[in-house]
């Protein structure tokens, strides 16, 4: 149970740090974040993932299988002892991201809103898949880390090797920032090397003290070297620094850190931390870390959009008397006071119970309260200023990616973007009460997480619910069953397909019906070319001369896109197809909408045929760590599925195979994977690309689709 205290509300900007903490599965973020909480005074008891006693893991879905499925927000205190925010406590607002691929929205929709992050590194395992995806998550939205080197206690642990493994594998500016006293069942302490002060954790087995000692002897040398190289690396970032250096003069701890953190912010270091999260040591330096290198609010002070009215772009400052600017980044249904609205507080203030503009929807609507969220526990509060990250309740219609500002200063901030879903099942109702809450758990779960789809098969009269992968999905049916009370049953999992042209082509759709009176005419001319993979689809006019008036266009437009969104060859949506209207003609009395809406399907139908269609199947990224004994078995499994092998190499006493395996061939994979390597191989796998499939497999899932390719009219 968390502690909640109330929180001092006129804390200055630059004593505010909004963190991430992110990585690979199963790398240690929870456990870092729970020792963090403990450490900081925010909880009287460390947190156990495998006793189900986390403070940000809170759901029964998290706590039954160990692992994190939605980012949990909490605010808590740090006062370094020494350095240069000595005994300043600091307010640390922290989102604890899943690691699982399946549940990415929420590490991009974090990672969006936050001004720096911690990675955590698996010492014994290094950079893994995942570690590479939450780093280019990092990277595109320019967030600065630094990076604590997690697990230095357990058997192969490497920290130099870590640290290598980052420089190569993330192309990280990667620096040692102290070294570990020891590994695995010898690990008790760092050094820090700026310093030069050894940090000892002995006889304390909560590790909250900890005293400091001269460095071991057979460390001196060691800590030399990667002290000059730090200290080259930090003067190469600063030219008065760059100065002192080449001219043999001491430089300060002082100028070193400040210097330091102005290179982190830039992202020209990635300085990394050893220690032991379940062992409880290590943390405190950390901590410091945080809040000496990561980045207030203040230092990354203005955010930039767009003017809605002026398509301007607009820069707005850190500042709470400034015009009101905040993105929503998260939507999660409460039990006890409904739907929640996470929102970044970019500039202003936002007050409970007054009303504000969504620029994204041209919309007001009126907050309701605003809470301070503990994780699952809340605390309401009046007033949210710059820099800050709340929840509001109230808002009906503001969903993740929206901006919320001033009326009188309209802007729109860049969005988020998320992936399309790779994987879909069907799913129906047991009974007919459950029809309707169906329908609501779906909507519910929808606004929470953008990877979720929801569609109604035309033919089959079926739900079919699409995500990211097979956990999500299993986690999404198990919430609905527990906290909609949804009885449903649900089918196999399906792969999304997308279908595809690979040639230009032309058609005509003409759609004329006379029924007495008023008819209905509509007749365009297509063509429709290939796009480059991954291009989605695009739509243009090149109709002059008032072959066709231009408000049909929008019509024909309809007709085209309902057309690629059911499918062209065996029902799946198109893409990476550009569809130009070209010609056509009209009638004055008898043209309509519906008719051109028409007229556009048939023409695309038309088209298809002889734009040589294909599917694309999803291909995964797949990660196999295997003893040596079973790497055989498993390589020679692998090229079964299709699967083209990257590599294979030596991660400390186990091999790793990188794989891009079609997710068609993956069903089942976690049975088999622990049958052929008696359960001590693990894998990981997320989405890639997409690929054609092959024509004699595109043969077979056309004839089970039983797909005819009609137009509804």
């Amino acid at each position: 149970m968390a502690v909640t205290t109330k929180t001092k509300r006129d804390f200055p900007l630059d004593r505010i740090r909004n963190i991430g903490i992110i990585a690979h599965i199963d790398a240690g973020k929870t456990t870092t974040t729970e020792r963090i909480l403990f450490y900081t005074g925010k909880t009287y008891k460390i947190g156990n993932i495998d006793e189900g006693t986390t403070v940000t893991d809170w759901m029964e879905q998290e706590r039954e299988r160990g692992i994190t499925i939605v980012s949990a927000a909490i605010t808590t205190f740090w006062t370094p002892k020494s350095g240069p925010f000595a005994n300043q406590e600091t307010r640390i607002n922290i989102i604890d991201t899943p690691g699982h691929v399946d549940f990415t929205a929420e590490v991009e929709r974090s990672l969006r809103v936050l001004d720096g992050g911690v990675i955590v590194l698996d010492s014994a395992s290094g950079v893994q898949s995942q570690t590479e995806t939450v780093w280019r998550q990092a990277n595109k939205y320019k967030v600065p880390l630094i990076a604590f080197s997690n697990k230095m206690d357990v058997v192969g642990a490497d920290f130099l090797g870590t640290i290598q493994s980052a420089r190569d594998r993330l192309g990280a500016n990667a620096l040692p920032y102290n070294l570990p006293i020891g590994k695995e069942n010898d690990f008790k302490g760092v050094v820090d090397l700026l310093t030069k002060k050894a940090l000892v954790w002995e006889g304390d087995q909560t590790g909250a003290s900890f005293h400091e000692a001269e460095i071991p002897s057979d460390m001196i040398d060691l800590v030399n070297t990667w002290r000059d190289k730090l200290v080259e690396e930090i003067a190469g970032t600063d030219d008065t620094l760059m100065e002192k250096y080449l001219g043999g003069e001491e430089i300060s701890v002082e100028e070193l850190k400040k210097a330091l953190r102005a290179a982190v912010i830039a992202n020209k270091i990635v300085p990394v931390m050893a220690g032991s999260s379940l062992r409880n040591k290590g943390v405190q330096p950390m901590l410091d870390a945080v809040v000496e290198f990561l980045p207030s609010p203040q230092d990354v002070s203005e955010i930039t959009g767009t003017n809605p009215k002026t398509d301007q772009e607009e820069i707005r400052r850190a500042d709470p008397a400034a015009p009101l600017a905040a993105l929503a980044f998260k939507i999660q249904v409460d039990p006890h006071v409904g739907k929640l609205t996470y929102i970044r507080v970019y500039s202003g203030t936002l007050k409970s119970g007054s009303y504000i503009y969504n620029s994204s929807k041209d919309i007001k609507e009126r907050i309701g309260r605003l809470m301070l969220m503990h994780a699952n526990d809340r605390e309401e509060i009046e007033e949210a200023y710059a820099g800050e990250i709340v929840a509001a309740v109230g808002l009906k219609d503001t969903i993740t990616g929206n901006t919320v500002c001033d009326e009188g200063s309209p802007i729109i901030l860049e969005s988020i973007t998320f992936p399309d879903p790779v994987i879909s099942l069907a799913i129906e109702p047991k009974t007919k009460s459950d029809q309707e809450k169906l329908a609501y758990a779906m909507q519910r779960l929808a606004e929470e997480d953008p990877t979720f789809r929801v569609k109604s098969d035309a033919d089959t009269g079926q739900t079919i619910i699409a995500g990211m992968g097979e956990l999500q999905l299993e986690v999404l049916v198990d919430r609905m069953r527990r906290e909609f009370k949804v009885e449903a049953n649900v089918g196999q999992p399906q792969v999304a397909y997308r279908e595809t042209v690979t040639q230009a082509a032309n058609g005509e759709g003409k759609y004329i019906r006379q029924t007495g009176g008023r008819g209905q005419y509509g007749h365009c001319l297509l063509r429709i070319e290939p796009l480059p993979r991954g291009q989605g689809r695009e739509f243009a006019s090149e109709i002059v001369g008032g072959a066709i008036p231009r408000e049909f266009i929008p019509a024909i437009e309809k007709g085209v896109v309902e057309k690629e969104d059911t499918g062209l060859l065996a029902g799946y949506p198109v893409t990476d197809i550009r569809v130009v209207v070209y010609d056509g003609s009209y009638h004055e009395v008898d043209s309509s909408e519906i008719a051109f809406k028409i007229a556009g399907s048939l023409g695309l139908s038309d088209a298809a045929p002889r734009a040589d269609l294909i599917l694309l199947e999803p291909i995964m990224k797949v990660e196999v760590t295997t003893p040596e004994e079973f790497l055989g078995d498993i390589i020679a499994d692998l090229s079964a599925k299709r699967a083209q092998i990257l590599s294979t190499e030596m991660r400390g006493n186990a091999r790793v195979v990188l794989a891009l395996v079609p997710l068609a061939e993956m069903g089942g994979y976690a049975t088999a994977i622990r049958s052929m390597s008696q359960g001590r191989a693990t894998y990981y796998m997320e989405a890639d690309h997409y690929e054609p499939v092959p024509s004699n497999i595109t043969a077979k899932i056309v004839e089970s689709s039983g797909f005819t390719g009609r137009v509804e009219h």
